[in-house]
């Protein structure tokens, strides 16, 4: 057997392992991966990709390999939701960045964060004057979470006295010229309906409609 034949079978069967790992280990997105998931992810990857492309190494060792990392991974994620401190010492706590619009230069040093940083996050959030943070929180994710001093957020109905009406959440049922059954079966609609509906607009249905070209 040709070296292209195995590696391509064995990139099959660590995709296909991979797809089947990653749906065991739980969905988080990139924003939401501490440090150690994101070495984690890493690491497995690389075992994934030896396993695929180095003909030198026997392929079962590697798979074991993989799913030990794998095992491993739930294991401490097992650990984590059971034991506090653990997940201290894997994940680390967010950490309070200004306080009361004052900047907790300890807080950065201990952390590497710069000014240039700090500020560059709380531009991106919409907030050019570290005054008027409240909190500004440093998640272990490392996305910057802020609040704003009461002064300084935006002025919302509920502040007004003024009433909303409840929209719901938008739910496609056409996409691409293709009417969505499934979604309509979970709203108890029918394509009767949706014939009757399409041309208007409605608040509570988004009707995803395209022209081919």
């Amino acid at each position: 057997m040709s070296d292209t034949l195995i590696i391509f079978i064995r990139a099959v069967a660590a995709f296909v392992s991979m797809m089947i790992f990653t749906r065991i280990l739980g969905k988080k997105s990139i924003s939401q991966l501490t440090f150690f998931h994101y070495i984690l992810g890493i690491t497995i990857g690389s075992i994934a990709a030896t396993l695929s492309t180095d003909v030198s190494l026997k392929p079962i060792p590697q798979w074991v390999g993989l799913a030990t990392w794998v095992a491993l991974a739930l294991v401490f994620e097992w650990i984590i939701l059971k034991n506090r401190w653990w997940a201290k010492m894997l994940d680390g706590e967010p950490t309070i960045l200004i306080h009361n619009g004052k900047i907790m230069e300890r807080n950065m040093a201990a952390n590497h964060y710069q000014i240039t940083e700090l500020l560059e996050e709380l531009r991106g959030k919409g907030v050019f004057n570290p005054a008027d943070v409240e909190f500004a929180i440093l998640e272990t994710s490392g996305n910057l979470s802020v609040l704003k001093k009461s002064q300084a957020q935006p002025v919302t109905p509920e502040n007004l006295n003024i009433p909303t009406r409840y929209e719901g959440v938008p739910t496609e049922v056409v996409q691409e010229g293709q009417v969505i059954t499934q979604n309509l079966k979970q709203l108890n609609l029918d394509k009767k309906w949706l014939l009757s509906r399409s041309k208007l607009r409605d608040r509570q249905y988004t009707f995803t409609l395209s022209i081919k070209y």
